[in-house]
C-alpha cells in the first residue's frame, strides 16, 4: 500500500468511527444521573409537586387490564407507551387505554435496541409503532420512549420528524426483574424521586420475567401513600408540563 493509498484509508476508517460514535453518543443518557442533571426535559422533569406516572410495554390483554381497574380505583391517569407489535394483537386494548382517560406514547413497533438499527431502520420501526398506535387508540400521540431507554442519534431524528416529543424517566421500580416485589418497586422508585419526576413502570411482561407485572400492579397502592407523603400529585406527561 503506498503512502496515499495508506491515506486514503485512515481518512475512510476515521469517518467510519466518527459516524460510529455520533450514532451512540445519545446512549449516554442511559446513566439517569446524566440525564437528569444535563438534560432534564429528556429525563421528564417537569412540575415540582406533580409526578408523571408511566408504563412501557403493552397493550396486554393478560395484565393491562387489571393496572385499568386499579389506576381507577386510585382516581390516577397515566401514559403508556405501547409496542406496535403488542397494539397488533390487541387494538381495541388500546382504544380503551384512551377511552378511560389514559394517554397513549409510542415505544417503537418491536422492543429491540436502537443502537442496533440503522436511521433508516430506527426511521421505519419508530414510524410503523406510530401508525399502528394511533390507528388501533385513535388518539395522535405525542411521546416517544425507545427500548431499554437507549436512544440512537437516528433514533432521535426519526422520532422528532414523526411529530414525537422522546423522553426517559427520573425513577423506575425495576418491576422488570424476577425477584421484584411490591416493597422493592416502592424502593427503587423512592430512590429515585426527584421534583417533577416521571416514573416508569411496565404493564406487560412481554419482555421480562413472567409475571413480574404483578410486583408493579401490588405496588400502586403503596405508591399512592409515598408521593401523597410528599404532598406529590400524579397524571400523564401530557400534565406534566416537561421542562424544554
Amino acid at each position: 500500500m503506498n503512502r496515499s493509498t495508506a491515506g486514503l484509508a485512515g481518512v475512510a476508517t476515521g469517518a467510519v468511527l466518527a459516524t460510529g460514535l455520533l450514532h451512540a453518543v445519545p446512549s449516554v443518557t442511559t446513566w439517569r444521573y446524566l440525564r437528569v442533571r444535563a438534560t432534564p426535559g429528556l429525563a421528564g422533569i417537569g412540575r415540582r409537586e406533580h409526578v408523571a406516572l408511566t408504563f412501557d410495554d403493552g397493550p396486554d390483554p393478560a395484565s393491562t387490564p387489571e393496572f385499568l381497574e386499579a389506576l381507577d380505583r386510585l382516581g390516577w391517569k397515566a401514559t403508556f407507551f405501547l409496542l406496535g407489535s403488542m397494539t397488533r394483537r390487541a387494538p381495541a386494548l388500546a382504544a380503551e387505554l384512551v377511552a378511560a382517560g389514559h394517554e397513549v406514547g409510542v415505544h417503537g413497533d418491536v422492543h429491540d435496541s436502537m443502537l442496533g438499527r440503522t436511521p433508516a431502520q430506527a426511521r421505519d420501526d419508530i414510524r410503523r409503532g406510530f401508525d399502528t398506535v394511533a390507528e388501533a387508540s385513535g388518539a395522535q400521540p405525542r411521546w416517544f420512549r425507545p427500548p431499554y431507554g437507549v436512544l440512537s442519534s437516528g433514533a432521535l431524528l426519526a422520532a422528532r420528524d414523526a411529530g414525537l416529543r422522546t423522553v426517559l424517566w427520573t425513577a423506575w421500580g425495576r418491576d422488570w426483574r424476577a425477584e421484584a416485589t411490591p416493597l422493592t418497586v416502592v424502593g427503587d422508585v423512592n430512590r429515585g424521586l426527584v421534583p417533577g419526576a416521571t416514573v416508569l413502570l411496565h404493564d406487560s411482561d412481554c419482555t421480562s420475567s413472567p409475571g413480574s407485572w404483578r410486583s408493579a400492579l401490588g405496588a400502586l397502592p403503596l405508591l399512592e401513600e409515598l408521593f401523597a407523603s410528599h404532598g406529590l400529585t400524579v397524571g400523564p406527561l401530557r400534565e406534566h408540563d416537561v421542562a424544554a
